[in-house]
């Protein structure tokens, strides 16, 4: 479902900024592992006397209970809420995966923190909108978690958008939302115009306070005052930023932050996995992901991992260090498989990853003897590179229970 702001529908889509905010991120990712707490108002935060929310389920939201209220009152409004400590080690390892997602979009992705994030996709073939919808499809099947998708030509409309494309809380969980929600090019000021002024970022209390006392109630007003009035009211400092984003002025662009120091995929399953012959076949198509990606981003890497979390939600993680930096997906699932022989499967495995650190520009690595060999593995992954881009992602992948050794390796194209 894909929400718009009304005006002129025949104009094209154009906006390139995209805002992706997760929904509920702490509750989720804590929801995720302890699924008896789907359906209940929960909140994650300080849960002692002077402790503070900093997530509330949709249920809990139903209450008026939100982010920074206090725990206690939060108790007040809703008796029966689950309060809960953070776990912020978790919640960094979901929102690195996350990112790593919305960067196989478009390498310009700035975070704003955790569970949001900036993307310019001005460069991608696919209309922003067609994104926003691959990417909140995208997230939900690697991470189970919801999030909306602002579509704009500015920053501050499309965090904006992103929050009209959030579901209403409800006692009985969320409802409705339009999931991706776009203000077309061009009809920007139309858009904001009957909004409340309080939407733009930076009008707080005393300045809508101000704003108020001379007659300004909608965004819409507040973009024809004159600036200088505007600047006899609250200044000329803040004055300036207020007028420009009223009349949809934003030339902030986004900013990247620095390249990744490592690249991983996981897979969880619907049930435990006991063999080694299943897990292997799963460590090849994660290995082939990840090796893409890196090639793609033009770096290669040295240190190999892999996750294993087990039914019980005991979690290891095994690494083995390379000679020389690596981007082959034959080469990655190899080590990944031997690593994986150290460990006892028989418990049965939840969750299986596989990443890689240590990056470096693939152009400036090392050769291996193996880069060297003919045909190297080398050759063979700028092929499938070359028949992906041209045909799909889709459109070869590695045999999954193929042997990874030099001779073993089969590749097969989807029926």
């Amino acid at each position: 479902m894909t929400g718009r702001a009304q005006g002129d529908l025949s104009r094209p889509q154009s906006g390139s900024i995209l805002h992706v905010d997760m929904d509920a991120f702490f509750v989720s990712v804590e929801q995720l592992r302890r699924p008896e707490l789907r359906g209940l108002p929960v909140a994650v935060g300080g849960t002692g006397s002077r402790g503070v929310v900093a997530s509330a389920s949709y249920e809990a939201r139903a209450y008026g209970v939100h982010s920074a209220m206090p725990a206690g009152q939060a108790r007040r409004l809703c008796p029966e809420i689950v309060l809960l400590p953070g776990d912020h080690e978790l919640y960094s390892e979901v929102s690195g995966r996350i990112m790593d997602i919305l960067r196989s979009f478009t390498p310009l992705v700035e975070p704003l923190s955790v569970d949001e994030a900036f993307l310019d996709v001005s460069g991608a073939q696919r209309p922003p909108v067609e994104i926003g919808r691959l990417i909140r499809e995208r997230v939900y099947e690697h991470e189970r978690i919801n999030c909306a998708v602002g579509v704009a030509s500015v920053k501050f409309l499309a965090k904006l958008s992103s929050k009209l494309a959030k579901p209403k809380p409800t006692p009985s969980g969320p409802s409705g939302g339009a999931g991706v929600f776009e203000v077309p090019a061009g009809e920007e000021r139309v858009f904001l115009a009957p909004r409340p002024v309080q939407d733009i970022w930076g009008v707080g209390p005393v300045t809508l306070a101000k704003l108020n006392r001379i007659g300004i109630a909608t965004i819409g007003e507040l973009a024809e005052l004159p600036l200088g009035r505007l600047e006899e009211v609250i200044g000329k400092a803040h004055s300036r930023h207020l007028h420009s984003l009223a009349n949809a002025v934003d030339p902030r662009p986004v900013v990247p932050e620095m390249a990744a120091k490592s690249m991983s995929r996981e897979e969880t399953f619907a049930r435990d996995i006991h063999t080694y012959e299943d897990l292997g076949a799963v460590l090849v198509t994660l290995s082939d992901s990840v090796a893409s990606r890196l090639r793609a981003a033009g770096v290669a890497g040295r240190t190999v991992t892999i996750k294993i979390r087990f039914g019980d939600f005991t979690t290891i993680t095994r690494s083995h260090t390379l000679a020389s930096a690596v981007d082959s997906g034959v080469v990655l699932a190899r080590e990944a498989k031997q690593l994986l022989k150290a460990v006892d499967v028989a418990p049965g495995v939840r969750l299986i990853g596989v990443g890689v650190s240590e990056l470096e520009d693939s152009d400036q690595r090392q050769l291996s003897f193996e880069d060297t060999a003919a045909p190297s593995w080398h050759d063979v992954d700028q092929a499938i590179d070359r028949i992906r881009g041209r045909f799909g992602s889709g459109a070869i992948r590695p045999g999954g229970a193929a042997d990874t050794g030099s001779s073993g390796t089969s590749w097969s194209r989807p029926n």
